[in-house]
């Protein structure tokens, strides 16, 4: 059987979401397209192979629509003949695009393919696809749901009330990301994997200085008195310093067959070795990643113990904390160069993002296994095992 490979990895810095943030006034299209420009020219790839591109954009709607991908790819100078879709499977949109592309290459309906995603949470904000006063469930989910489901900061207090994580825990865990991601940035780690762009060298969202007193200090961020009688065991210790940011940013991955990458004189950075998606409780919503670790381990025949990284996307430090209490994982293990928390979470362009960041991490330091997951909105998770070689 083929096997799939990843042969070049690249990525934005990540801006904040806002108005005044660094990349906020670039537009998502030209985001994406730098990244997939970027990607051809260090590859040294002819675009002319390329048999698709797949990318993940979680709000299409204004400027993120019209299949953000396709425009993305002509923009960045790809032939015409390049073709182009754009996959939502929420926070997981563009993990999801690296699994079809691998699927794609190993199935041979492909020889190359790019996975990629952009978000410009700034331009186009969270929940712009929903307009006011409209249900996107429909009365089936309420006639199954009937109590309502949830947001998913509600969400992550409930994981951390069920899971028994303090705020103390979650501050903790937040201050480490930092630390990890600044202590990349000041020793180089991240200098393959970003490419520039407009003057913007660096993630807008690391604190080198931030502490667990820092905080401590920050109010709860989903406090509602609605909820709070509803789910009176949610002690509100999810706070905007516990939990990713909203970006700005994109990412993308070169993915082809093994044996067309020895053909074309190319070195891979991982082989793309197992896949796993599931589902779980939508009112939880973020707990997939548990059965998707080990749905993933059990399809590679792996243990946990065979994993040297792992990249547990940092939605929230409840739910990356309630991972580890399931799995048992080494958190030195986890988020070595920093996560969401500290490095951004442009939604549909955090699944690249992290593989970006792993295939490198792996490379740095001698990693044989990493194994992705991400939880999602919707009850939803995707994982996979990358395998250095």
């Amino acid at each position: 059987m083929r096997d799939a490979v990843v042969v070049e990895a690249v990525r934005t810095p990540i801006g904040k979401g806002k108005p005044n943030g660094a990349l906020a006034h670039v537009h998502p299209v030209e985001l994406l397209a730098h990244t997939l420009r970027t990607l051809v020219e260090r590859s040294g790839v002819d675009p002319e192979l390329i048999d698709d591109v797949i990318g993940g954009t979680v709000d299409q709607v204004g400027e993120q629509a019209m299949n953000t991908t396709r425009y993305a790819a002509l923009s960045a100078g790809l032939p015409e003949s390049v073709p182009a879709a754009t996959v939502d499977r929420q926070c997981g949109s563009s993990q999801q695009a690296v699994h079809f592309a691998a699927q794609g290459v190993i199935s041979g309906a492909y020889d190359i393919a790019v996975a990629c995603g952009v978000e410009s949470m700034s331009r186009v904000p969270m929940w712009s696809n929903v307009p006011e006063g409209k249900d996107p469930f429909g009365p089936g989910i309420a006639a199954r749901y009937p109590e309502g489901l949830v947001p998913q900061g509600i969400s992550a207090e409930l994981i951390a009330a069920k899971w028994s994580v303090t705020r103390e825990q979650m501050d903790a865990f937040a201050v480490s990301s930092h630390r990890r991601a600044a202590a990349a940035w000041d020793a180089g780690l991240f200098d393959a994997e970003v490419a520039p762009l407009e003057g913007v060298t660096r993630d807008e969202c690391v604190r080198h200085g931030t502490s667990t007193e820092v905080l401590a200090g920050l109010r709860p961020a989903y406090h509602d008195p609605g909820f709070a009688e509803r789910f009176p065991q949610i002690e509100w210790n999810v706070t905007a310093g516990n939990a990713s940011p909203v970006n700005d940013g994109a990412s993308a991955v070169l993915v082809m067959a093994g044996e067309t990458a020895a053909r074309l004189g190319l070195r891979p950075l991982a082989r793309l070795h197992s896949f796993a998606v599931t589902g779980s409780d939508p009112l939880l919503m973020l707990t997939g990643v548990v059965p998707a670790t080990e749905k993933v381990l059990r399809r590679a025949g792996l243990s946990l113990d065979d994993i040297d990284l792992f990249e547990v996307n940092e939605a929230f430090s409840s739910v990356v904390l309630a991972w580890q209490q399931e799995t048992g994982a080494d958190l030195d293990k986890v988020n070595v160069h920093g996560g969401a928390i500290a490095l951004g979470h442009p939604l549909g362009a955090s699944g690249t993002r992290l593989t970006t960041t792993l295939v490198h991490a792996m490379r740095e330091r001698g990693a044989r296994y990493a194994l992705q997951t991400m939880c999602e909105a919707g009850g939803l998770a995707n994982a996979m095992i990358l395998e250095r070689i």
